[in-house]
């Protein structure tokens, strides 16, 4: 026992020495889901540069896995996986909730999901979401790729598995959040923010700063600091003063390209809501948007991502309006929508958001456009 417990102590040590490439929560936890290859594997994900967000990504679907094969097999995962292993996946994932009621044996073992929720992996009731098991089977493809093994995750029996089960257990397709956070939704959140406290400060220049960078992921702005900021030349305007600018350099995103260094702007007011949280917390390097405890007290450490949506969940409270209706994604939604709303034309507005994908983008533009265009008011 000794000799595991120095084992799982080395491993936490192991992934504390990419942490500043790779953030992980539950790092204790990991340690002991993890097995030693698993950390090789991710530490040399790091050394290949793959971008953070991938690496969380691949870090959290491993994780699961690990936990999810130790429940259901009562070992870790085997490199490569046998077909049958990624078709007990599907079952147990993908799953008919009315066949269930009649047939207990149909999806996920209930010892499984025991286990799982009572590690935390499982939290939600009823099979996964299809974009989730496709997402995790695309994870565990790439890594089983990454450990130099050939998978068999594009075997027939595996696609029309998923094709069948996706049939079988129809979900209808919500947005990430069901409204967007639009220029007039935004503007009643910034009222709730209207005092001196650090909080309110704070909270302002996240909302400001997210929304006007072009709807930024919770994690770019969680993660965001100081070193990624560089002051621009002011941008002149008819009848007023200059405008303060700066430039934020993202780096490698999720839609970037391996060699490229996304770069988006800041102008005029989102840029004095930031100097003004900066110097109300006299943040001079490092992160700049962290932790504030009940007492109104500064802490060193970051925000999570996940404090992003709680903070834009509190505000949407504050301001009167329905939790369950915005999440952090409605920023980057709302972004684009409000542009359609004005008139700016897409790849404007796509240089700012850093979308890749014309289709995705332009969904916005188009509900904005259909629901305000002559073509929904014939009568």
């Amino acid at each position: 026992m000794a000799t595991n417990n120095r084992t799982i102590s080395a491993r936490a040590e192991e992934l504390d020495t990419i942490a500043a490439v790779l953030p992980i929560e539950r790092r204790d936890e990991l340690a002991e889901l993890l097995t030693d290859q698993d950390i090789e594997t991710l530490r040399h994900l790091v050394n290949e540069g793959m971008g953070a967000n991938t690496l969380r990504a691949l870090t959290s679907d491993l994780a699961y896995l690990q936990a999810w094969s130790l429940a259901a097999t009562g070992a870790s995962l085997p490199w490569p996986a046998p077909e049958a292993l990624l078709l007990k996946f599907v079952a147990h994932h993908l799953w008919d909730p009315e066949k269930r009621i009649s047939d207990l044996g149909h999806g996920m073992p209930q010892n499984v999901d025991h286990l799982l929720r009572g590690q935390g992996f499982l939290k939600s009731v009823g099979p996964h979401a299809p974009d989730t098991v496709r997402r995790r089977l695309a994870s565990w493809s790439t890594l089983t790729k990454w450990r130099g093994h050939q998978g068999v995750f594009s075997s027939p029996a595996l696609k029309q598995a998923i094709r069948l089960a996706v049939r079988a257990t129809p979900r209808p397709r919500k947005r990430k959040s069901a409204k967007a956070v639009t220029g007039d939704v935004l503007a009643k959140l910034l009222a709730t923010c209207s005092t001196d406290s650090l909080r309110d400060v704070r909270d302002r220049a996240i909302l400001m700063v997210a929304f006007a960078s072009g709807g930024r992921r919770r994690s770019e702005i969680a993660g965001l600091r100081k070193e990624q900021l560089t002051v621009e030349a002011p941008i002149a305007v008819d009848n007023a003063p200059p405008l303060p600018s700066l430039s934020i350099h993202l780096g490698r995103t999720k839609t970037s390209g391996s060699e490229n260094d996304d770069v988006v702007y800041l102008t005029g007011r989102p840029v004095d809501a930031l100097n003004a949280w900066m110097t109300a917390a006299r943040i001079d390097s490092g992160t700049i948007f962290r932790k504030i405890d009940r007492w109104g007290n500064l802490s060193k450490h970051a925000l999570e991502p996940g404090a992003i949506n709680a903070i834009l969940k509190q505000r949407v409270v504050m301001a009167g309006l329905e939790p369950g209706e915005f999440s952090a994604h409605g920023l980057r939604s709302g972004y684009l929508t409000e542009a359609a709303n004005r008139g700016i034309p897409l790849p404007e507005a796509m240089e700012q958001s850093r979308h890749r994908s014309v289709q995705q983008a332009s969904s916005y533009y188009n509900n904005a456009t259909r629901r305000s265009g002559r073509a929904a008011r014939m009568l």
